[in-house]
Parts: C-alpha cells; sequence; structure tokens
C-alpha cells in the first residue's frame, strides 16, 4: 500500500479578548474562505505590554489553512482583529489522507479547494479541528 502524499498546510495563532470576539473572527474568516477550521482555546496571557506586565484571560484561535491563503489571512486577520498589534504566529505543516483532502476543499483559494461540503458538519465524515 503506498502512503498517501503530505499535504501542505499552514497552521496560525492569534488570540482575542473573550469568546464572543474570537467566535467572530473565526466565521468571519471561515465565510471569507480563508480557513478551514479555528480551534478556540481558553488561555491566560502573561506578557509585557507598553513598559508593563500585564495578565490577560483570552482566545487563543488555532486556524488551519493552506499556504496559498496564508498572505490574505494575514491582511483579514489584521482588518478584522479587535486590537491593535493582533498574535501573528504562522507555521507550516502538513496532514497525510482524509484529513488534509477535506481541508484543501473547504478553501476555494487552494489547490484542490471548491465550495465547501454539503449538509454535514467535518466530524461527520473525517475528524474536525
Amino acid at each position: 500500500m503506498v502512503d498517501p502524499a503530505p499535504i501542505p498546510l499552514s497552521l496560525v495563532l492569534t488570540t482575542e479578548a473573550d469568546r464572543e470576539r474570537a467566535e467572530a473572527l473565526a466565521l468571519a474568516l471561515l465565510q471569507r474562505g480563508l480557513v478551514a477550521c479555528a480551534s478556540l482555546h481558553p488561555v491566560v496571557s502573561l506578557y509585557r505590554w507598553q513598559g508593563q506586565l500585564e495578565r490577560s484571560e483570552e482566545v487563543q484561535l488555532l486556524l488551519k489553512t493552506s499556504p496559498e491563503n496564508l498572505e490574505a489571512l494575514r491582511r483579514s486577520l489584521g482588518e478584522l482583529h479587535s486590537y491593535d498589534t493582533p498574535e501573528w504566529i504562522h507555521w507550516q505543516a502538513s496532514s497525510d489522507g482524509s484529513y488534509g483532502r477535506w481541508l484543501l476543499e473547504q478553501l476555494p483559494l487552494s489547490p484542490g479547494g471548491g465550495p465547501p461540503a454539503p449538509a454535514g458538519r467535518p466530524g461527520d465524515v473525517v475528524p474536525a479541528g
């Protein structure tokens, strides 16, 4: 049996001030076809801002997209984000098999991408998230 070729993906981390803003950002990026999936995780962030130590309860978003969508995603994130300086950390990854194919099918700008699958949720056929 031949292993399927790895499918290149891009992963992006950002944070938002609260769950409502994080969900609104994720939905806007999904509607624009820039991400296939966004996972939201509550976090406590400790950081230095304008010379002061800060502590914030935030929601971290793990955004899953293709390398072809990365620049458009960066621009849209800057436009839609509630922070003046949103977190933007990205790295390249890969996925084999049905999850990688599903992800690309959700992204109209990516090779093999097209309109989202009709009816159902990603977890109905392949693992979501």
